[in-house]
This record gives structure tokens, C-alpha cells and sequence, in this order.
């Protein structure tokens, strides 16, 4: 009987040491990545990286652009405005409508 018992306890030993012998073995993850697909990683990222800024600094520069087109065009809207006040001034002054500086002043101001 005690060695019935003896050997059940050597077995259940050997079983234990047989799974945790499979435990401790180092199993290569599929996922885990080699250098070579480290690099090709770090070069796929740097691309994207670079295309988001060129896309970027494409969009800034043609925000810029469109800015300056507005600018441009306010600015000639206002020039144009006032060459008009002026000129109207002027006609009035030649007219004989307005009399004094503060009437011509008055008639810009329309």
C-alpha cells in the first residue's frame, strides 16, 4: 500500500514538473514584432508623420493666402470709397454747393 501511495505521489510529482516545465517555456508571441518590423514600423510612422505636416503647412499657407486676398480686397473696397466721397466733395466744392471747409468736411463724411 505504501508503495501504491509512494508512486501516485511520484507521478502526481512528474505531472506537476511536466506542467510547469510547459509554463516556463518561452513561447514567441505572433504579434511580437522582429527589428526588421520594428524599422518598417518607425518608417511607416515617420511618413505619416511627415505627410500630416506637409498637409498641414499646406492648408497654413493657403489660410494665409486667402487671408491676404480678403485683406487686398478690403482695402481696395475702402480706397475705392473714399476716392469716391472725395471726388463727390470736389464736385460740390467746383458746383459752388459747398461753401466752407466745414461743408466739404461734412460731404466727405456721407
Amino acid at each position: 500500500m505504501k508503495k501504491q501511495i509512494l508512486s501516485l505521489a511520484v507521478v502526481a510529482l512528474l505531472a506537476f514538473a511536466v506542467q510547469s516545465c510547459e509554463k516556463k517555456e518561452p513561447k514567441p508571441a505572433e504579434d511580437e514584432l522582429t527589428l526588421g518590423n520594428k524599422v518598417d514600423s518607425l518608417t511607416t510612422d515617420i511618413e505619416e508623420v511627415k505627410d500630416s505636416a506637409v498637409t498641414k503647412t499646406e492648408k497654413a499657407a493657403e489660410d494665409v493666402k486667402d487671408a491676404t486676398q480678403k485683406a487686398a480686397d478690403d482695402v481696395k473696397e475702402a480706397a475705392k470709397k473714399a476716392a469716391e466721397k472725395a471726388e463727390a466733395a470736389a464736385k460740390a466744392a467746383k458746383d459752388g454747393t459747398v461753401k466752407t471747409a466745414k461743408d466739404v468736411d461734412e460731404a466727405l463724411k456721407k
